[in-house]
């Protein structure tokens, strides 16, 4: 199996000889950064399904009211 680049999928070389690894070359990487700062990538944030306190969000079915 070869890796692929995140952003063409081209195959790559390994890292010792491509000093872009994971990426095939500094375009790809320098595109897939832009996408991070563009936030068109992110992290989902985990307190955002808690409260305040870490208990976990309470649950509401449309149509009830909380």
């Amino acid at each position: 199996m070869s890796a692929r680049c995140p952003s063409c999928h081209q195959v790559i070389l390994p890292r010792v000889q491509n000093p872009h690894f994971p990426f095939c070359s500094a375009r790809c990487r320098a595109v897939d950064m832009g996408k991070w700062l563009g936030s068109e990538f992110r992290i989902a944030d985990e307190s955002a399904d808690a409260d305040e306190d870490g208990t976990p969000a309470a649950e509401t079915l449309p149509g009830e009211e909380t």
